[in-house]
């Protein structure tokens, strides 16, 4: 990639996030919209489940497989083509006239969307090569899901209660149209240098693994253990051939070494947790504020805004403190908040009272905003920036995969424990075991944070990135040969 001025980088930047605006606004909206989508359609608990997460099962899914297909032919043409996909499936998701169609062009959705997120991250990791630039950079796009959190409730209550939900699907089209132009205009082209191929067994394997795992999680509550029982055995058997399959190919979907880092490895597991704990309080809380409490979307989406304003002020400080200080400090202010909004829906049933309530909700914005940019920095830091794609799209897809597995959890856990009582009365009790996970999930990311962020954790990426690039230049070599 050539050098950029200051002011096309910038530039470079804002197109890349307005790509994570409108993948990210699109959760932030739909989960608003959710009841108005359950009454229109008539969908089940576990019909909602599915309307979220076959777009972000599909993007767990791809992501990776986008990220390494971007650095092999050029990160513009997948970006562009990302675009094309995901507002076309916008289209098709504002004109589905079952639930059923919604799944289906929410996976369409997806698909386009796979092709965003890794590949924009890409681009700004070859376009700010400074780390401290890089660091600003990758907290000014933590910002714009503070933003989507911030915007996302209050555009979508006002558009549901104003058009309808189907309307939600509308904002993207004009955004993706706009990035679109913009990518052709002023992106310029970047690839790796060395092509990475095509690893279709190991996609395969992805595929089946999120896929069987989600649907057991999701239908656990309604189904027989032996119909449910299969997925879960074909989860565990996807996952050990996966570990199987890849260190036997030269070029993997995904370089188990990279997992040696300990920054990598912890950083992919605070994603899958803190993401899980997002993808089940914005679940729970839309439940709760619209089918219990009784708010119309647009209340509901004021009643947010206590969570997604911290996390719009606190996502640029988390990236500055990462370029200044490391990423321990965000990590366990982000773990510190996180567990502590959780406990208190958990011991105090904070959502009974609206001062409780507020304060939970400012306790997990806070949170959830300083987790962001540590995980994006530490999961690409110490990678050679070939692997850049691949390496930013292993952060991209634990926090798809850890969203899906917060909605399949949470929501499974929830269905059960409602059961066949009043919606309104069993609520809050039902709730209770799913908010001690998601406190549980906080701990994950405030123990992980101290434990992978210190000297020992750095020396291990150090000796990674070493083994990697040694790797690089040998392939290079007999390929030159």
């Amino acid at each position: 990639m050539p050098e950029l001025s200051p002011r096309r980088r910038l530039l470079v930047l804002a197109i890349c996030c307005m790509s994570l605006l409108i993948v990210t606004l699109d959760n932030t909206v739909l989960n608003v919209a959710l009841p108005a989508m359950q009454r229109d359609l008539h969908a089940s608990t576990s019909g909602l489940q599915w309307a979220i997460d076959a777009y972000t099962l599909v993007l767990a899914a791809l992501l990776m497989l986008a990220g390494s297909t971007a650095d092999r032919i050029g990160r513009k043409r997948v970006f562009m083509a990302g675009l094309v996909v995901f507002t076309l499936g916008s289209l098709l998701c504002s004109l589905a006239p079952n639930l059923e169609a919604l799944v289906a062009f929410r996976m369409v959705q997806a698909v386009g969307g796979s092709m965003l997120n890794p590949v924009a991250m890409s681009i700004i990791t070859n376009t700010f090569t400074d780390p401290r630039e890089r660091a600003r950079a990758i907290g000014v796009w933590g910002a714009v899901v503070g933003i989507s959190m911030a915007a996302g409730p209050l555009v979508g209550g006002l558009l549901v209660d104003s058009v309808g939900w189907r309307s939600i699907f509308w904002v993207n089209l004009p955004v993706g149209l706009a990035a679109l132009l913009l990518t052709l205009r002023f992106v310029p082209e970047s690839r790796a240098g060395t092509a990475r191929r095509p690893d279709p067994v190991g996609q395969l394997l992805v595929i089946v693994l999120f896929g069987s795992l989600t649907y057991a999680i999701i239908e656990a509550p309604h189904a027989s253990l032996p119909a449910i029982a299969p997925f879960a055995v074909l989860a565990l058997a996807a996952l050990t051939a996966l570990l199987f399959h890849a260190p036997r190919r030269r070029e993997p979907l995904i370089d188990l070494r990279f997992f040696r880092s300990a920054p990598f490895s912890g950083a992919t597991v605070i994603a899958v947790s803190a993401f899980a704990a997002l993808g089940g309080f914005l679940f729970l809380s839309t439940l709760y504020l619209q089918n219990v409490r009784g708010l119309t979307a647009l209340d509901a989406g004021l009643w947010m805004l206590p969570m997604a304003v911290p996390t719009f002020l606190c996502a640029p400080l988390a990236g500055r403190l990462v370029g200044s200080r490391g990423p321990r400090l965000p990590l366990l202010i982000a773990g510190g908040a996180m567990t502590a909004s959780g406990l208190l829906f958990a011991l105090f049933e904070a959502e009974t009272s609206n001062v409780t309530l507020f304060l939970g909700y400012v306790l997990f914005g806070v949170g959830f905003g300083f987790v962001n940019a540590p995980i994006t920095n530490t999961a690409v830091s110490g990678m050679p920036r070939a692997q850049a794609g691949v390496a930013s799209a292993v952060a991209s897809t634990s926090r798809q995969l850890g969203q899906t597995l917060g909605v399949a959890v949470i929501g499974a856990v929830l269905a059960a424990g409602v059961g066949s009582s009043p919606y309104a009365d069993a609520f809050v009790p039902a709730a209770r075991p799913a908010w001690w996970i998601l406190a549980a999930c906080g701990l994950a990311v405030l123990v992980l944070g101290a434990l992978t962020s210190g000297r020992w954790a750095r020396r291990t990426a150090e000796r990674t990135a070493e083994r990697l690039e040694s790797k690089e230049i040998r392939e290079a070599a007999s390929l030159g040969s």
